[in-house]
C-alpha cells in the first residue's frame, strides 16, 4: 500500500507556502497580509525554533550537491540520527498545527495550494525521517535524495529547460491577468523577480542593474524641471530618492528594495508624464 504524503504535516512545506504568499502580498504592495506571514513566519521558524531549526536541517541537505557518494550516505545519516535524538516529535506536531491553524483563520486555506517547484523533492526528504515507513520504502526514498546530493548542480539554463513554450506562455498570460494594473516595467520587474528562485537571483541582479540605471537618469533629469526646482520640498524628497538609488548597490536584493523599486518606477512614470 502506498503510503500518502500529507504536505501539511511537512515543515519544509509549510516554510515555503508561507514563503511564497510573502511575495505574492509584496506584489500587491497588501501590508496587512505582509505582516500577517511576517508574524507567523517570525514567531514558528525563526532560527531558533523547532522548525527553523527543522527547515534548517532539511536545507542541508537539498542544497548539497555534487558530493561524493560516501560523504552523501554519511550526511543523509548522521541528519537522520540528529533528528531523532534532536527533536522532539510531539512538539514538531504541536507547532504545526499552530501554524496551520493561523493559515486557515488568519490567511486562508488556498495559501497551501501555493505552487511550491520543489514540492517532490520536499516530499521524499520528509519521509524519510517518519518512524512508520517500511525499510524498503524507506531504502527507495534514501537513494533519490543521495542521487540529488552527488549529481551535479544545474545551470541556470538546465534549471529553465524544462518549462516548454506553451507552459511559460500560459504562465506568462495567468501574471499578466492577474497585475493587469501594473505598469510594463513592473510587470518586467516582477516576473524577474519570480523566476530568480531558479537561478540564485542572477538574472534579476543584471536586470536590475540595467533598471535602476534608468530610474536614476529620469529622477536625474527631474531636477531640473520648473515645478520641483521652484517647490523645496519637493526638491528635497526627489534627492532622498536618488540617495535611496545610490544605496542599492551595496543592499541585498530581496523583497523590501524589491518593493521600494516598484514605488520608484511609479514615480518616474509620473515624472515622464509630466514632463
Amino acid at each position: 500500500m502506498r503510503l500518502k504524503h500529507n504536505k501539511k504535516r511537512n515543515t519544509l512545506f509549510l516554510y515555503e507556502v508561507l514563503v511564497k504568499e510573502l511575495t505574492k502580498s509584496i506584489v500587491k504592495s497588501d501590508v496587512q497580509l505582509k505582516n500577517i506571514v511576517l508574524s507567523i513566519l517570525k514567531e514558528h521558524f525563526g532560527k531558533d525554533s523547532c522548525l527553523g531549526r527543522e527547515v534548517q536541517l532539511y536545507k542541508d541537505i537539498l542544497n548539497s550537491k555534487e558530493l561524493d557518494l560516501h560523504t552523501a550516505e554519511k550526511i543523509l545519516y548522521e541528519t537522520r540520527v540528529f533528528f531523532g535524538q534532536g527533536f522532539d516529535k510531539q512538539e514538531i506536531y504541536d507547532e504545526q498545527s499552530e501554524v496551520i491553524s493561523k493559515v486557515n483563520k488568519d490567511l486562508s486555506k488556498n495559501v497551501f495550494s501555493n505552487f511550491i517547484p520543489s514540492y517532490k523533492n520536499l516530499a521524499t526528504l520528509s519521509q524519510i525521517f517518519n518512524d512508520d515507513l517500511s525499510v524498503k520504502k524507506r531504502v527507495m526514498l534514501e537513494n533519490q535524495i543521495i542521487q540529488n546530493m552527488i549529481s551535479e548542480e544545474e545551470t541556470p539554463e538546465q534549471k529553465m529547460k524544462p518549462i516548454d513554450k506553451l507552459t511559460f506562455k500560459t504562465f506568462i498570460n495567468k501574471f499578466n491577468s492577474t497585475y493587469g494594473d501594473l505598469q510594463e516595467e513592473q510587470k518586467n520587474l516582477l516576473l524577474q523577480y519570480i523566476l530568480s528562485f531558479s537561478d540564485d537571483k542572477l538574472g534579476l541582479k543584471v536586470y536590475l542593474n540595467e533598471e535602476i540605471g534608468r530610474l536614476k537618469e529620469v529622477i536625474n533629469s527631474s531636477l531640473e524641471m520648473e515645478e520641483i526646482k521652484a517647490d523645496p520640498a519637493m526638491l528635497t524628497s526627489t534627492k532622498k530618492v536618488l540617495d535611496r538609488i545610490d544605496g542599492y548597490k551595496n543592499q541585498e536584493v530581496d523583497g523590501t528594495m524589491i518593493e521600494q523599486v516598484l514605488k520608484i518606477q511609479s514615480l518616474t512614470k509620473e515624472i515622464q508624464a509630466d514632463g
